[in-house]
């Protein structure tokens, strides 16, 4: 089974600031979520580890950079009654629960830190 080191291998130098910049990120803003290979990639979810507990999910863009979506899983849910508030705007939102934010690189990650980890931070009390 693929591992975070087999797929971080995987990845150019830049690529891979990036990643390690994002995933260092969530882990410090949501040391309670446990990080994973899912969907080819590094995933975040709930202590629970259930299947479908996973909350940030990070990606690769085709174009380059990484995209991080924020979730509740894979299983639509309910959304009656959730709200999420976004006031530093920096995830596009394509659905009330799910927010994707994409950084070109390892400059755009610490250019946004702080509102990042916020962003983490608060989605996973959230949504728990």
């Amino acid at each position: 089974m693929p591992s975070i080191e087999t797929f971080r291998d995987s990845l150019d130098a830049d690529t891979l600031a990036t990643v390690d910049a994002l995933r260092e990120a969530v882990i410090t803003a949501c040391p309670d979520l446990v990080e994973r290979l899912k969907w080819n990639a590094p995933s975040f979810a709930l202590a629970s580890a259930g299947d479908d507990d996973d909350r940030i999910t990070l990606g690769l863009e085709r174009k380059g950079g990484v995209r991080v979506v924020f979730h509740r899983g894979a299983k639509v849910k309910d959304t009656t009654g959730f709200a999420f508030g976004d006031s530093a705007k920096l995830a596009k939102w394509p659905a009330v629960d799910r927010g994707v934010v994409v950084f070109a690189d390892v400059a755009a990650v610490a250019a946004k830190l702080a509102a990042f980890s916020d962003l983490c931070a608060r989605w996973v009390a959230a949504t728990q």
